[in-house]
């Protein structure tokens, strides 16, 4: 019994676990908590009549809740009847009421239509209202940023690109970041990059007008740039002159203080009244408008272009350089070609310079220095070209003005100019061959008109104005009364003032050279050197060589050449005058007028000789001995007689020769002699040749009776001392030979 009650106590327990199972998931049921798929799988998982056991639990659960359902309403039943019956009461007035708010409410809705349109508006308004406010407010933002774009393009219509280039920066920078979500602020934003661009070519075109421009004013930015340089020289040489006047004078004396004043007061006046009449003198500023190049530089140096811009524009100015460093070919041919080539090339380093100093950077010192340089040489090597076509001496002096006032100019912009300076010197040269080029056509032209003969003097007068043209000194020559002559010929006073005149065209040249007064003096005494040495003496050998010119033109020739080597001296003290160097003080170069007038001498000494001899053979060609002849004619021949007439009338001529005291005249009076001489040994030679001729076979008596009143008239007419200052018979032994000869 005990045994089958052990047997049974688990499967008590396992009953009794499964009606608590069962329970549970009625309570869960109950819940409405947990998903029923869950509790219903745990009542039917791996239970055998899990299912009906499960209905029979269910059907017992609702038996009880019936039965507290029951229970309740057993216990509500009569507050639920009281209820009905309130409730059927209040039914009539619930319809009563119904019908009266559905009056009201008709009512309430037709009054309320009205409120509702008001309210609706009101609402309509109100977001108008909100909209009107934002939108305001966004155009208050974007209203700067479309002001600004506007201005933008106000300036770009004016062309203010460097402001329009500020404005950009401001856009991007500070307005547009605010508004940057519309859609025309990425327009504008595309836009900037295009206008940039845009304003980076306007001002490059600008800049290539400008530099067209300035080509085409560089002549006469350089021309007026070249007229101030002249006009504050003059000024300050008159001003230099004046001081120098003004230093001499007594200083401690009050009128001379006074004196001083006014005449300072007179010169700031005379320079005041030129002032006035002239015309007003433009500079570069004027003539150009240099605002593009401004304008383009700031354009590019903000955008960060600027050494783009500097390369550029450096390389556009070298083009427009070596354009104006080449010259037109036929530039050698006025002056005028000159001046408009010194005027380019000023007025391109004028612009240069105004550049260099109104902006940083564009234009450096080295590089004008660099560009003045090669411009320089370009120069020199052009002028050096083109001046040696020169011919005129003229246009050569007006090259070395311009060349004087182009360097001064230049220098007054800071530019070296020593190398122009020593072109000049070389300039000088040539300038001095073209003088004696003239001045030989002018000593030609001069021989050429002499009729040398001495000048004729009828009265005091006359004789004042040659002496004024010819430094002529005689005091015997003074003590004759008038009419009377001179002794050298007009051709004499007309080469000294020549000379005079050459002196004053060198000296035109050494002006402004910034030399001193002993380089000046120098130079002036060189080239009368080369006058007289060169060109006078040349003049003068091919004039004595001339056919035309007889023996009374040598001797005048000798006579001329005489008194313009005393007037060297007078030459020499007129360059130390113009030049104010002193012949005592300072060493100073000696004219060569001594050896070039005594040369000239020599050469007309001997074409006497030569022109009497070859007159001599002109006569003995026409004697006509007759050798076989049986008698003389009993006088002298014909031929011989004339030829003695002729030589005693020449060597009269030779009375006229200077024969005084100073050692160089004194030499004159031996020519004479000297002729006379060579005449007589001469006519012996041609005599003596003409009996010892091999084609002579025989002489005959009478022949040689002829032949010897020949010679007797030759030793008579050695005899007759037809020239003073032989000694003896020294004449006489001229015909000794022949004597003898024809003795035998």
């Amino acid at each position: 019994m005990a045994r089958k009650s052990k047997s049974n106590l688990p499967e008590l327990y396992l009953e009794e676990n499964k009606d608590q199972i069962y329970e549970n998931a009625l309570a869960e049921i109950q819940s409405f908590e947990l998903p029923l798929g869950t509790t219903l799988r745990s009542v039917y998982d791996d239970q055998p009549n899990a299912h009906q056991r499960f209905m029979e639990k269910l059907d017992a659960c609702i038996r009880n809740h019936d039965r507290e359902i029951e229970k309740m309403c057993n216990f509500h039943h009569q507050g639920f009847v009281d209820a009905i019956t309130e409730l059927l009461k209040v039914r009539a007035d619930a319809e009563k009421l119904k019908v009266q708010v559905t009056d009201t409410n008709r009512r309430l809705q037709d009054a309320g239509k009205e409120v509702i349109a008001q309210t609706e508006e009101i609402i309509r308004c109100r977001v108008q209202q909100r909209n009107i406010t934002t939108v305001v407010e966004k155009l208050q933002l974007c209203l700067p940023v479309l002001e600004m774009y506007s201005k933008l393009k106000e300036q770009m219509n004016v062309k203010r690109y460097y402001s329009a280039l500020k404005t950009m920066e401001q856009l991007e920078n500070l307005y547009l970041p605010r508004v940057s979500q519309y859609r025309f602020c990425q327009i504008m934003i595309e836009n900037l990059p295009k206008l940039r661009e845009e304003i980076k070519e306007i001002s490059m075109s600008d800049l290539k007008d400008f530099l067209e421009s300035i080509r085409k004013h560089s002549d006469r930015i350089g021309e007026t740039a070249m007229k101030q340089a002249q006009q504050q020289k003059t000024f300050s040489t008159a001003l230099q002159k004046q001081n120098n006047v003004n230093y001499g004078r007594n200083m401690h004396l009050g009128r001379s203080r006074i004196l001083e004043s006014k005449n300072e007061i007179t010169l700031k006046r005379m320079f005041e009244e030129d002032d006035e009449h002239e015309e007003e003198v433009l500079t570069a500023q004027d003539l150009v408008d240099f605002s593009p190049v401004y304008r383009c530089l700031h354009i590019y140096s903000v955008l960060g272009d600027g050494e783009i811009f500097e390369n550029y524009y450096r390389k556009q100015r070298r083009k427009q350089a070596r354009l104006v460093l080449q010259p037109q070919s036929s530039m050698h041919e006025t002056v005028e070609g000159y001046r408009r080539y010194f005027s380019q090339i000023v007025g391109f380093f004028v612009v240069e310079d105004h550049i260099l100093h109104v902006t940083q950077g564009l234009v450096t010192r080295t590089y004008t220095d660099e560009l003045w340089n090669m411009a320089l040489s370009k120069i020199i090597a052009v002028l050096r070209t083109h001046s040696s076509y020169c011919s005129d001496p003229d246009l050569v002096l007006e090259l070395k003005n311009l060349i004087v006032v182009f360097a001064d100019t230049l220098q007054g912009y800071g530019f070296p100019v020593n190398r122009l300076f020593d072109l000049l010197f070389e300039i000088r040269d040539q300038y001095n061959e073209t003088l004696l080029k003239k001045w030989s056509g002018l000593f030609r032209d001069i021989f050429e008109a002499d009729n040398y003969s001495p000048i004729p003097v009828a009265n005091e007068e006359e004789y004042k104005i040659v002496v004024s043209k010819f430094p002529f000194q005689d005091p015997e020559l003074d003590k004759q009364s008038f009419p009377k002559k001179l002794p050298m010929s007009q051709s004499v006073p007309q080469i000294y003032i020549q000379v005079k005149e050459f002196i004053y065209a060198s000296l035109k040249f050494s002006e402004s050279l910034h030399r001193s007064s002993t380089e000046i003096d120098d130079m002036l005494r060189k080239s009368t050197n080369l006058l007289l040495t060169r060109t006078l003496s040349s003049c003068l050998q091919n004039l004595i060589k001339k056919p035309h010119i007889g023996l009374t033109e040598l001797v005048q020739i000798i006579i001329n050449t005489t008194h313009l080597e005393q007037a060297c001296k007078y030459l020499e003290d007129f360059i130390s005058n113009i030049t104010n160097i002193s012949q005592v003080t300072v060493h100073t170069a000696r004219l060569y007028g001594l050896s070039t007038f005594k040369d000239a001498r020599h050469a007309a000494e001997g074409e006497i000789y030569t022109k009497l001899n070859q007159k001599i053979d002109e006569f003995i060609q026409i004697a006509d001995y007759d050798w076989t002849m049986s008698e003389s004619d009993g006088r002298a021949s014909g031929y011989l007689m004339d030829l003695i007439n002729f030589l005693r009338s020449t060597f009269q001529v030779f009375t006229h020769l200077p024969n005084n005291n100073n050692d160089h005249a004194a030499m004159s009076g031996k020519v004479a002699q000297t002729a006379c001489m060579s005449a007589c040994q001469h006519l012996s030679t041609s005599l003596m040749q003409m009996l010892l001729d091999s084609e002579l076979k025989q002489i005959s008596m009478g022949a040689i009776q002829q032949f010897n009143l020949d010679v007797i008239q030759c030793e008579l007419f050695a005899s007759s001392e037809p020239v003073p200052g032989f000694q003896g018979d020294t004449l006489q032994l001229a015909f000794i030979d022949l004597r003898q000869n024809e003795r035998l």
